[in-house]
């Protein structure tokens, strides 16, 4: 069942959904924006799936339904509490909203944090996608959402890329982004884009992340990192498929916004000597 939706707004988008009687559609805690008197909302700690799990076991048979049920409980706790935990590293939030329409079609509307665009992605069930930190907003409850870890050494000099967001199953995903967004596929642009860290918003499974040093510990590597606004790094995103950037990172929108208000200390050169707050 495709879940029917619209991107709408400009500036600060917002996704309006619609529901077909007992279809649901689960939100990161935060991102809901309004929904029709006949659409349920319940607060859950696991991904899609939770809520019946493990019932099976209690309208069973006779011949040790029970201990099915208890089993299936305790494997269920087990598989929620690894979700949370997780998530908990991630710096995700720990709940999720489900969003289910009763007796006839309803709405729900959903919203980012941050001004910029949202993207709907459809999912197959043959390729991943993966997304950054903060990226999703809703998806139907047939989308899995799981955390990926891009590795120690990327994840220690690529900052946001350590953590990422993934997605897999079949059905419609919603993330969101800062500034606007532009899609590439680094096979049209000879197989590899350099990329500055927090630009990427979420690439397809088969793009190869990775990080590397902006020159040398050279008189131009120092360069720069120092003056460059870059710091020490670049992402690398190699491989033919989708790739989604973003025209505003949080670092920059901080740090326009703290020089508003009289408190930037990044001066000109960035890069090395920026004091955003982490």
């Amino acid at each position: 069942m495709t879940l029917q939706q619209q991107i709408v707004g400009n500036a600060m988008q917002m996704a309006v959904c619609t529901l077909n009687p007992g279809q649901t559609v689960y939100c990161e805690a935060g991102k809901f924006l309004f929904k029709t008197a006949n659409v349920t909302m319940e607060t859950r700690l696991g991904g899609p799936g939770t809520r019946n799990a493990g019932a099976g076991g209690q309208g069973g048979g006779a011949g040790g339904a029970g201990g099915a049920g208890m089993g299936g409980f305790l494997r269920q706790a087990m598989g929620t509490a690894m979700q949370v935990g997780q998530r908990a590293l991630a710096g995700e939030s720990l709940a999720f909203q489900y969003f289910t329409a009763a007796g006839g079609e309803g709405t729900v509307g959903f919203a980012g944090v941050l001004p910029g665009e949202m993207r709907a992605l459809e999912l197959s069930g043959s390729r991943a996608w993966f997304a950054e930190k903060d990226a999703f907003v809703a998806a139907e409850e047939t989308v899995q959402f799981g955390i990926a870890f891009a590795g120690g050494r990327q994840g220690m000099s690529g900052g946001e890329g350590f953590i990422l967001e993934k997605f897999t199953g079949h059905g419609t995903v919603i993330i969101a982004g800062a500034g606007n967004f532009i899609d590439l596929n680094p096979a049209d642009f000879g197989g590899r884009i350099e990329v500055d860290t927090g630009c990427i918003v979420a690439f397809e499974e088969g793009i190869h992340y990775g990080v590397q040093r902006i020159g040398g510990l050279n008189r131009q590597g120092i360069m720069n990192a120092v003056f460059g606004g870059e710091g020490l790094s670049l992402a690398t995103l190699e491989g033919n498929g989708r790739v989604i950037l973003q025209s505003m990172t949080i670092e920059g929108l901080a740090n326009a916004l703290k020089k508003s208000q009289g408190g930037d200390k990044q001066g000109p050169t960035g890069g090395l000597f920026s004091t955003h707050a982490g």
